[in-house]
């Protein structure tokens, strides 16, 4: 492959700067990020596997004529701070070396902000089989099995992408919402949990109780994601998101929510937009997501941005690049996301992202540009990782729960 220009090698990531500013003596980055956990995703991926969807599945389907061979063309819709660049940035390395050994001109936007509020704007004109402007999408496990039992995404062609057959992470080969990865490619997975800047609060913050300290009222964001909000929350009340739990549960969270946000503890509750609050300085902690605070360090030139896991646990998910029903450029799609399986690709991406990788011999790619980072638990946990911070999948929700629960979320939370 084209040899993809790299930068300087990244900071050290937030959570072992911020120890490295408070130690005395110099502390290396492979003894902050390492201490045994060098081993790939695939054991923690494995022990914390996407949940099952409700039953379902696409059938037959009338597809739009694809142009690819004669439109060199594409449009993805991913996420914020989710691509090899910074906020002073505006293009990627990896994206633009893409372009220039395909020629397929990529045009890259950061619009989803929420799984809900995204396809809540798309979906209509999908089953209306309008187009989105877009080729590619970037959804969330659970909001990508709606979308495929919806019948809202194209099928894809495995073996059109040699790369993802051979380098996807076994444990997301046949995940239970896409068997045999039919319709969907995993992009990144991450966590939730706290993240903060050590500097502005004055110290550490370990437990989710200790976000509700009366000199942070005001200044705490909160995932508009009720998955990661509410189940950092049920887990805080002893609940185990993973297993059977029921409404009261349910309602008990966002009771605690609904209480926090009325005695002004809570700033905000917003989806990835969450990441201006804490830029500006509006707000100095939240529940957020893992690789957000990462790049947020690094984009800030700010050591002091830390993500850390609550005592009480954390969520681990996993996004998904899929193609809208009505794109007309389904096979430039698939060169793009097999692009980002070649190992040296993905780890060009995860040295900028900081999420957890989900391509195999990616780890050994890293080694070569960041050895440090290689051993990151962040990028390339390990089944205990997970296990000992007790990081669970939230459940899968039935459609009865999924609308109910919705509204729930909606109605006590986002209506405040």
């Amino acid at each position: 492959m084209t040899p993809i220009p790299r930068r300087d090698r990244r900071p050290l990531s937030p959570p072992a700067a911020a120890v490295v500013s408070a130690a005395s003596g110099g502390l290396s980055r492979r003894r902050l990020l390492g201490t045994g956990v060098a081993a790939g995703a695939g054991l923690a991926l494995s022990a914390c596997a996407p949940p099952t969807p409700p039953s379902g599945g696409p059938a037959a389907l009338e597809l739009p004529k694809d142009v690819s061979d004669t439109d060199k063309t594409l449009k993805w819709a991913n996420w914020t701070a989710y691509l090899d660049m910074n906020g002073k940035e505006t293009k990627s390395p990896t994206l633009e070396a893409f372009m220039q050994q395909t020629g397929i001109e990529v045009t890259y936007s950061e619009d989803v902000d929420d799984n809900d509020s995204y396809y809540a704007k798309v979906a209509p004109q999908l089953r209306a089989g309008q187009s989105i402007d877009r080729d590619i999408f970037t959804l969330t496990d659970w909001m990508a099995a709606r979308v495929i039992r919806d019948q809202l995404c194209q099928p894809l062609e495995l073996i059109q992408m040699p790369n993802v057959v051979q380098n996807l992470l076994q444990p997301l080969k046949d995940v239970s919402f896409d068997p045999g990865r039919t319709n969907s490619i995993t992009w990144q997975s991450g966590f939730a949990g706290i993240g903060y800047n050590k500097a502005k609060v004055g110290r550490e913050l370990k437990s989710l109780d200790d976000l509700w300290a009366d000199d942070l009222k005001g200044r705490i964001v909160v995932l508009s994601e009720f998955r990661d909000t509410a189940g950092l929350v049920m887990q805080s009340q002893g609940v185990d998101i993973s297993s059977d739990w029921g409404r009261t549960e349910f309602e008990n969270a966002l009771d605690f929510i609904e209480q926090k946000i009325e005695e002004g503890y809570i700033r905000k509750v917003k989806g990835n937009s969450y990441m201006e609050d804490l830029t500006s300085g509006n707000a100095v902690a939240g529940i957020t997501w893992s690789g957000d605070i990462f790049v947020l360090g690094f984009d800030t030139e700010d050591p002091n941005w830390t993500f850390t896991i609550p005592e009480s646990g954390g969520t681990l998910w996993s996004d998904n690049l899929m193609v809208p029903i009505t794109s007309t450029h389904r096979r430039n799609a698939q060169r793009l996301m097999d692009y980002y399986y070649d190992p040296e690709v993905a780890a060009q991406v995860a040295a900028w992202v900081n999420y957890v990788c989900p391509v195999d011999g990616a780890q050994a790619e890293m080694e070569k540009l960041d050895p440090d980072l290689a051993e990151s638990p962040w990028i390339f946990p390990t089944a205990d990782f997970i296990e000992e911070r007790n990081i669970q999948s939230f459940r899968a929700l039935d459609a009865d729960e999924e609308i109910e629960y919705a509204d729930l979320w909606s109605t006590n939370v986002m209506g405040n």
